[in-house]
């Protein structure tokens, strides 16, 4: 039995698990929104909300402790200069989980880890998208009215050639 035990294997070496969560924040923070397991999204969550929260404090230490965690310097950068001022006056809960259902292959129950007030970059591409899809369907429509009836063209087929 599994009585006070904190956190999820994932069915993982220690190393491993601890680069896959390495590699899932980074990823987070790079890109404001993942689709990952659910498993995994709830343990990013856990990993990513107390690397964020020593980010906050925004001295030397606390650079060195993140980056010791997050290997790409250009999303350091982005930790400290653009998500910590706008997420700062927030005392936690950084991060949402939605879950979306269960993938196609192995059944396994997906899920969204996204920065809380970074959901409005995603909806932004999302609207973009649709406006381009919208538009492609409008002129599909459009090309099917107007030229809603065509005429077959006939071929005649030659019957000397069969018969033999």
């Amino acid at each position: 039995m599994r009585h006070s035990v904190k956190g999820r294997k994932l069915g993982r070496t220690a190393s491993h698990r601890s680069a896959l969560l390495n590699a899932l924040t980074t990823s987070l923070l790079k890109h404001k929104r993942i689709r990952t397991t659910e498993a995994k999204a709830k343990e990013a969550r856990t990993f990513i909300e107390k690397l964020i929260t020593k980010a906050k404090k925004n001295d030397l230490h606390a650079r060195r402790q993140v980056v010791a965690l997050i290997n790409d310097k250009d999303v350091v950068k982005e930790l400290f200069s653009e998500i910590i001022p706008k997420i700062g006056e927030r005392p936690g809960g950084y991060t949402r989980v939605v879950k979306l259902g269960n993938r196609n292959g192995d059944a396994a129950p997906m899920a969204i880890l996204e920065l809380v007030d970074y959901n409005d970059v995603a909806n932004k591409k999302a609207e973009e998208h649709k406006a381009k899809r919208d538009l492609k369907a409008k002129d599909k429509a459009d090309k099917k009215s107007s030229g809603e009836i065509e005429e077959a063209k006939l071929v005649e087929e030659k019957s000397d050639a069969k018969s033999k």
